[in-house]
């Protein structure tokens, strides 16, 4: 059955961002529906999130209803989360005081749904000592807060207090709702204690000082594992290659260029791991020689002899003791047998696989659709999901394994 997201709309300038919120969420087949303030309505008409989440938008506490329901209690019953973005300085004022003035606040006092806040607004009012007993009030009182973003706001200052972004708005709402153990709890902490080995990102092979060989990988797929597992408590190192991403908090970063690179620090690391979940795309090969020199063009063919890499996963996979270890197999035909090959033969205990032909599940996507196949044959499909979403998924399962 498909949940419900409440989606509270206040009066702030970042308004228009939270449309992108709206879509994205919708696009992972939730159901929303939106009040609006006042305010709000000056910013974005209503019917652009009316468009976006195919439902009506309520705007005014008195306006003719438009089920027989009493409508703020049957938003409220209905939802099985709430978000609140972007949340004013007023509305969090409003709630943490038990003011219910307006149909928004009035829904928020009949929820018993868990409430997420993402505040936006100026620096200064953001870190008014109001503003932040208000925000730590509701905090112990259960309520969910998405740390704003820093840098320039609308008003021309620079410091905290910008709307979080749409993806890391959705990608928080996404774990509430579907991180069964972190529900309601995004600090649970039930890989305390472990240690991640997580590969990440393309190796690239130099050519000569300035071309190479590489791939397409972004390095997303890895990177979102490496935060969850981090959020949950392990102690992460993340071998990367290169890629535009920040390493997440919490996470050490080994900065690799080469599959050599990246094979000499998987196994300086590998003896410390309990875990170790390799999503990086290796160059398979590397050219037999690097020039030293840019080879320049001459109008004649350029033919380069390529020798093979080391395998990196069945390296470790021969290596092995205690660790549990994890492979992708990226692909684009027969996805499910060339899985299954690659478990046995890099002594693997499960793999991620996914055709990534297939839109929504590419290296530069931001979801991913995969298929776990775990060495006692056991396989369990996945439809799109966030990739930080898929990889708490992979984790759960790691948890399980260790």
């Amino acid at each position: 059955m498909k949940k419900n997201i409440l989606l509270g709309i206040t009066g702030g300038i970042a308004v228009y961002k939270v449309l992108d919120v709206a879509s994205k969420l919708r696009k992972l087949n939730y159901e929303l529906n939106t009040i609006m303030t006042k305010n709000a309505c000056e910013f974005v008409n209503p019917l652009s999130f009316q468009t976006i989440t195919n439902n009506y938008v309520v705007t005014d506490t008195f306006e003719r209803p438009k089920t027989w329901d009493v409508e703020h209690i049957a938003l409220a019953k209905k939802a099985d989360l709430m978000l609140i973005a972007p949340a004013t300085a007023n509305i969090i004022g409003k709630v943490a005081n038990g003011i219910a003035d307006d149909m928004l606040s009035t829904t928020i006092m009949a929820t018993k749904c868990q409430v997420v806040f993402a505040p936006a607004m100026n620096t200064a009012m953001y870190e008014n000592p109001i503003v932040q007993e208000n925000i730590a009030y509701l905090k112990e009182k259960g309520y969910l807060f998405i740390e704003p973003d820093s840098g320039w706001l609308a008003c021309g200052d620079l410091g905290a207090g910008k709307l979080p972004t749409p993806e890391r708005i959705t990608e928080y709402v996404v774990n509430c709702l579907e991180n069964e153990e972190s529900k309601g709890n995004l600090q649970t902490k039930d890989l305390e204690g472990k240690h991640f080995l997580i590969s990440a990102g393309p190796t690239i092979e130099a050519i000569d000082p300035m071309r190479y060989i590489t791939n397409h990988s972004s390095g997303k797929m890895g990177y979102a594992i490496a935060k969850e597992a981090a959020r949950r408590g392990a102690e992460v190192i993340l071998v990367s290659g290169a890629t535009q991403l920040e390493c997440p908090k919490g996470v050490l970063r080994i900065d690799v260029k080469s599959a050599r690179d990246m094979y000499e620090a998987m196994h300086s690391k590998f003896d410390w791991a309990d875990a170790v979940i390799k999503t990086a795309a290796v160059a398979d090969y590397r050219p037999k020689d690097t020039s030293e020199h840019k080879i320049k063009k001459d109008n004649s063919k350029l033919v380069l002899e390529l020798v093979p890499n080391p395998d990196i996963l069945q390296s470790l996979g021969e290596k092995k003791t205690h660790q549990v270890l994890v492979g992708f197999a990226a692909e684009t035909q027969n996805v499910i047998d060339y899985a299954k090959q690659k478990i046995e033969k890099k002594n693997l205990d499960f793999i991620v696989a996914n055709n990534i032909a297939t839109k929504g599940a590419g290296f530069k996507e931001d979801t991913n659709i995969a298929t776990i196949i775990e060495k006692n044959g056991s396989i369990t499909e996945y439809d799109k999901m966030y990739k930080s979403e898929l990889g708490n998924v992979i984790l759960d399962k790691v948890k399980d394994y260790l």
